[in-house]
């Protein structure tokens, strides 16, 4: 699956030697309002921070003289068979930061036969993503009503997506006064900053923006329901999120029967909330503090895992948030998750190189997998557990509920 760090690839992803490294370099080529939508959380970022934190405050507890030479890091999820225990997270207007940046994604994803999933807050049809890369996900913010609820999960079911992922934790829309800082909206209202931000970006604005309205025309939002949304870029014209406040298990209980495929719930933190997925018949979770972009302060997912772990029943258990190196991926494993998705390090590798950014993003991070799983003396990922960690800082963890 992997080939050396650096060989044949174009010379502006040579000096990308971790995911880390694509963050400063998206910043020098995204105007401020996209760098910032990305790279931005909600108020004072201290979940986003923590995020990161929650992983330095374990060790690994490593065991030699094991034969390893034989190890895989192929990782089977929800009945699929997957190259690495890791995948895209979704993220929202991502053909903004990328010329096709769904489909960047999507094929870079299955070209290296990890998961992606698509986000409801895309510009692309997910029709043309299922069609470019299928087997990738689809991931719904659920709509206001019961009628346009349906209407959306029907959609899906016909563009071919096998699974689909609801995110719960947007009850409101989190303070996100990064946004404002930045002069990022939805949609971008035209006004002298946005078009200056843009022209010290040329090669954003020829490599994506030109590009995109050459050949597709304005981009709207394609996906949040079952018909066309608002455009990307408008004076007076509001999108549409809706009041989600009012939604409850009963929704998803709803959509439970109406779906036929894998159904996962993304924005889990509590045990409790774990429970009452498992008897709603649902597949999985994504453990997720939404990047931290919702209620600052929440606790991390890595210290949500062991509680929803124990709490989860058969479904599987992923989380997302803070994964930036092949270490902290084989953590969330010990710590409990049978599968990571990582977003904001690709996005970036997506804007700067395009899908061979993406593809380089992956190779990096498998090659860290695969070289910390054998000097862990694992043979799959499948072998790791609590006893491959020590805690060494912070304060210990609640009970489990």
């Amino acid at each position: 699956m992997y080939r050396a760090v650096g060989q044949g690839l174009p010379r502006r992803l040579r000096p990308i030697l971790a995911l880390e490294d694509f963050e400063p370099a998206a910043r020098r080529k995204l105007p401020r309002p996209l760098f910032g939508y990305i790279a931005g959380a909600a108020e004072t970022n201290a979940a986003h921070h923590d995020n990161r934190t929650a992983f330095a405050e374990w060790a690994f507890r490593p065991r030699y003289l094991i034969n390893v030479s034989q190890r895989s890091i192929a990782t089977t999820l929800l009945g699929q068979t997957y190259r690495a225990p890791f995948g895209i997270s979704p993220m929202g207007i991502s053909a903004m930061m990328a010329y096709r940046g769904d489909l960047v994604l999507a094929r870079a994803a299955q070209d290296a036969g990890i998961a992606m999933v698509m986000s409801g807050s895309s510009l692309i049809p997910m029709e043309d993503v299922a069609r470019a890369a299928p087997g990738s996900w689809f991931q719904a913010y659920l709509p206001v009503d019961e009628k346009r609820i349906a209407a959306l999960v029907e959609r899906v079911a016909r563009a071919g997506f096998g699974t689909l992922v609801l995110t719960v934790d947007t009850t409101t829309m989190g303070n996100r006064e990064n946004n404002i800082r930045t002069g990022f909206s939805t949609p971008l209202k035209p006004s002298l900053r946005l078009a200056w931000d843009g022209a010290i970006r040329p090669l954003w604005l020829w490599d994506t923006l030109y590009r995109t309205l050459r050949h597709h025309g304005m981009p709207h939002f394609e996906n949040n329901f079952a018909e066309r949304g608002a455009p990307i870029i408008a004076r007076n014209v509001e999108r549409d999120f809706g009041a989600r406040d009012h939604l409850d298990w009963s929704h998803i209980a709803r959509i439970r029967q109406q779906w036929k495929g894998k159904l996962v719930i993304k924005g889990i933190l509590h045990g409790e909330d774990a429970r009452r997925a498992s008897a709603e018949g649902i597949d999985g979770v994504i453990v997720s503090n939404h990047g931290g972009r919702q209620l600052d302060g929440a606790i991390s997912a890595f210290r949500a895992l062991p509680e929803v772990r124990a709490a989860a029943g058969g479904m599987a258990v992923m989380m997302d948030g803070g994964i930036r190196r092949g270490a902290d991926v084989l953590k969330a494993l010990a710590m409990g998750a049978d599968f990571v998705f990582v977003g904001r390090p690709f996005l970036y590798a997506a804007a700067v190189g395009g899908e061979a950014g993406v593809r380089h993003g992956i190779e990096i991070l498998g090659q860290e997998v695969d070289r910390n799983l054998a000097l862990l003396g694992c043979l799959s990922p499948e072998e790791l557990g609590p006893q491959h960690l020590m805690r060494i800082g912070g304060i210990p963890q609640p009970a489990s509920a």
